[in-house]
């Protein structure tokens, strides 16, 4: 289905992979794990080879993360991460973000009402916002942790709308991955797909989106030709 600009008038975004340049994150601890094993790959480039497994990984993690919703085990299992990572004397790590992303929202915050939803724990998506100083964009903040289910239930996207005071099939949900276009579909809003994260055109197209873009800051190009 084609995107109807019009129509929206509040946006959802997920983190990783969206606002978050999460995978090159990865791709760059993967390459200096790999480098002490660089024989093991027969002059092949270490880097391809780290991104390949970065972007191979995102299905499985996907369904990996989202067993202990689904087995109701979620809230147990985030309070023992928490409890553990409080315990250590560690900085949180640090984050990139995606380019652009912040005179994206910088532009938008103007013309709509913005919400994160994560299926993060609310601690580690507090840290990247807070790294780039980018909670004042946002009226609500969704984690895996806010509502009974996380992506790609619907759940988050409607606790985003309600709390924006805008109906769902009124908002968009921008994410990189098919949890991200599940879950706003299922809520009845319409979605973007993005390709500077972990998903691929044609699963975020086979999932629903209405769009696919090359990187998220495009979403504001997009609503500005409205």
């Amino acid at each position: 289905m084609p995107l109807f600009v019009e129509k929206i008038r509040a946006i959802c975004f997920d983190v990783d992979g969206t606002l978050s340049d999460t995978d090159d994150l990865m791709q760059q601890r993967l390459e200096r794990l790999f480098r002490p094993f660089r024989f093991l790959f027969k002059g092949q480039d270490i880097s391809r080879a780290a991104r390949r497994l970065v972007m191979a990984s995102e299905t499985p993690a996907n369904f990996l993360i989202g067993i202990p919703d689904r087995i109701g085990l979620d809230d147990e299992i985030f309070a023992l991460f928490d409890w553990m990572a409080r315990r250590t004397s560690r900085p949180p790590k640090k984050f990139l973000i995606i380019p652009g992303v912040r005179e994206m929202l910088e532009v938008l915050v103007t013309r709509y009402p913005l919400a994160v939803v994560s299926a993060r724990d609310t601690r580690t998506t507090g840290y990247f916002l807070d790294q780039f100083d980018l909670r004042r964009y946002f009226q609500v903040i969704v984690t895996a942790q806010t509502c009974e289910h996380t992506k790609p239930y619907p759940d988050p996207v409607l606790y985003a709308a309600k709390t924006m005071g805008v109906p769902p099939d009124e908002c968009l949900m921008v994410g990189d991955t098919i949890v991200d276009i599940y879950a706003g579909g299922r809520a009845g809003a319409q979605t973007i797909g993005v390709l500077c994260g972990f998903g691929e055109e044609d699963e975020l197209r086979r999932a629903g989106a209405d769009m696919v873009l090359a990187t998220t800051p495009e979403v504001c190009s997009v609503l500005q030709a409205s």
